[in-house]
């Protein structure tokens, strides 16, 4: 029987793992042929997240669990378990059941087709319609800018073959852009439409930095061209200054007792030149930081604990403080 991981990451959300397990489990008991897992990555939650997904453990074999010894991210948490998994397909999905339960069927079908990447794609979202806009809006820029083709309105959620995965994992990212990658790697992808509903419990843990550091490692893992603006800008500076010098020296020289220069032309033009350049030296400093993190290294995550691993199951890429249990 063909094994599907279903990998959620989880960061206080108590309110929502039971729910979503015995959705996802309703779905699989329609399912001939399959077996499942649920591995849960936990955060290092302060509620009472990793104890309910402990009781399900202990009463249901096809859960599992890591717990992190801290808070690693919304980037290296969910990539670490994407990678501990051992299903012939892989599904990523959140816990806030944002990420429709009901789309599973269609993706399993697809992915019996030969389908290598299903994701489901956001045509529309319960959320503020400001946010929405905004996020459209960079989905837009990113793939302007972007060196390969994107998916529009793409959150993670989809189902991966075995074969992607082990691509994925070759690229070896200490922090990678996942929606990105999906792309890299060229399969064709089949692409469901949804409407994301909102939250039905608890609260998001989005904030404006991690949307923020989300958007950045979109554009800087995936274009060169805000760096080449850059150079593009400076030469068009430079001879905007120099026409603008040249006509304040031709109107001075024409007119040299009535046109007086001022302070003003000069305290704008030293405004607007430094904005522009410490824009550039914040996009420059995103790449240069994206150069320091592959440098470093680091694991996605250093486990604490493990609930439901068979001793053999992979641990790539965890710290030395992992348990089992």
């Amino acid at each position: 029987m063909k094994l599907i991981s279903i990998v959620t990451p989880c960061y206080n959300e108590e309110e929502n793992v039971e729910a979503l397990f015995k959705a996802v489990s309703e779905i699989f008991a329609e399912f001939d042929g399959y077996r499942f897992e649920h591995v849960f990555i936990d955060n290092a939650s302060s509620d009472h997240t990793v104890e309910r997904i402990k009781a399900m453990a202990a009463v249901h074999p096809e859960v599992k669990l890591i717990v992190n010894t801290r808070n690693f991210g919304h980037i290296r948490s969910p990539m670490h378990a994407f990678y501990q998994v051992q299903g012939d397909a892989v599904v990523v999905m959140a816990a806030d059941f944002q990420s429709p339960p009901e789309l599973l069927g269609d993706f399993v079908r697809y992915w019996e087709e030969g389908a290598k990447i299903v994701v489901g794609v956001k045509t529309s979202s319960d959320e503020p319609l400001a946010m929405w806009l905004i996020r459209r809006t960079y989905y837009r820029l990113a793939q302007g800018i972007a060196d390969i083709q994107l998916i529009q309105n793409f959150t993670g959620y989809g189902l991966y073959d075995r074969v992607v995965v082990e691509h994925l994992r070759s690229f070896n990212e200490p922090y990678p852009y996942f929606r990105g990658q999906v792309s890299e790697v060229g399969y064709p992808i089949i692409e469901i439409p949804f409407k994301q509903p909102t939250r039905k419990r608890g609260i998001t843990k989005n904030n404006f930095y991690t949307l923020f550091d989300l958007a950045m490692l979109g554009i800087t893992s995936h274009s060169k061209i805000p760096l080449r603006l850059a150079t593009m800008a400076g030469f068009a500076l430079a001879g905007l200054s120099l026409m603008v010098a040249i006509g304040y020296l031709v109107a001075k020289l024409l007119f040299w007792d009535s046109f007086s220069m001022g302070m003003v032309p000069l305290i704008s033009g030293v405004f607007f030149l430094g904005s522009v350049q410490l824009f550039f030296i914040g996009i420059l400093g995103e790449y240069i930081g994206a150069i320091h993190t592959n440098i470093l290294k680091r694991p996605f995550v250093i486990e604490k604990e493990r609930v439901n691993f068979d001793q053999g199951e992979s641990n790539r890429g965890c710290g030395d403080d992992t348990k089992r249990a």
